[in-house]
C-alpha cells in the first residue's frame, strides 16, 4: 500500500510538472478596435476567452507535433500577445506580439469564421514555438512549416494549396506545406527532426540527412506524384 501511494504521488508530482510547463506561457489579448464593424465582431462571435484557450490548445497541439516533451527542447516563449487592430492584411507576427486585422475577421463568413480565425492563430503562435536556425532559415521555410502545422490541425481556409501545387519547394505558405506534408509522409516525425536541426542553424542538406535525397530531387519526386 505504501508503495502504491508513492507512485500514485509520484504520478501526481509529474502531472502538476507538465501543468506548469503547459502554463508557463502567459496569454495577452486585447480589442484595440472596438470602433470598427470587425472589433465588435471578434467582441461578440469570438471574445478573449474563446481566444485565450485556443492560443492554449495551439501551442499544445504544436509542442506535440514538433515532439518537445520538455521544455529544454522548447522555445523560451514567456508571453504570447494578440491584439485585434484596425489594419489592412490578415495578420502579422514579431516579437510573440500578433497583429489581428479587424477587418478580416469582419469579412468572414458566418460558417466559416471559427475555423479561419484558428487558421490564423496556429499559424502566427507558431512562429513563437518554431526554430528558426538563428534566423539563417529561408522565409519560404519558416512560413512553410508554419502552415503546415495548421494542415495538421486541420484548420485551414479554402484558398489553401492543393498537393502538387506551386513551382518551388520553398515558395513558402500552403504550397511548402505541402511539400513538408509529402517529406514527413517518407518519414513519419521529418518536420519534428526538421525543426529541431533549425535549432542553432540552417542548410537545405537537413533534407538529404533525414531522408537520403537533396531537398531538389524530393521536390521533383512530389511534383511527379501528382503530375497527373
Amino acid at each position: 500500500m505504501a508503495r502504491f501511494l508513492l507512485s500514485l504521488v509520484f504520478a501526481s508530482l509529474l502531472a502538476l510538472a507538465t501543468v506548469h510547463e503547459t502554463q508557463a506561457i502567459e496569454y495577452i489579448v486585447e480589442n484595440r478596435a472596438l470602433s470598427t464593424p470587425g472589433g465588435v465582431r471578434f467582441r461578440d462571435e469570438l471574445g478573449v476567452d474563446y481566444t485565450k484557450q485556443t492560443m492554449r490548445d495551439a501551442t499544445e497541439f504544436i509542442w506535440n507535433l514538433f515532439k518537445q516533451t520538455t521544455a529544454a527542447e522548447r522555445r523560451d516563449t514567456p508571453r504570447i500577445s494578440l491584439f485585434v487592430e484596425d489594419r489592412e492584411g490578415i495578420a502579422v507576427s514579431s516579437n510573440d506580439i500578433i497583429h489581428v486585422s479587424a477587418k478580416y475577421i469582419e469579412d468572414l463568413s458566418a460558417a466559416n469564421l471559427k475555423n479561419d480565425f484558428n487558421w490564423v492563430l496556429y499559424h502566427e503562435i507558431t512562429h513563437s514555438l518554431q526554430w528558426n536556425g538563428n534566423g539563417q532559415a529561408p522565409t519560404g521555410v519558416v512560413e512553410g512549416i508554419a502552415e503546415f502545422v495548421t494542415l495538421k490541425s486541420g484548420f485551414i481556409p479554402a484558398s489553401f494549396a492543393k498537393p502538387g501545387d506551386g513551382n518551388s519547394w520553398d515558395e513558402g505558405y500552403s504550397v511548402t506545406a505541402r511539400f513538408l506534408d509529402y517529406c514527413n509522409g517518407l518519414k513519419d516525425g521529418f518536420v519534428a527532426e526538421l525543426n529541431k536541426k533549425m535549432r542553432d542553424g540552417y542548410s537545405n542538406d537537413f533534407f538529404n540527412q533525414l531522408l537520403g535525397k537533396t531537398v531538389e530531387q524530393l521536390w521533383n519526386d512530389y511534383k511527379a506524384k501528382y503530375a497527373n
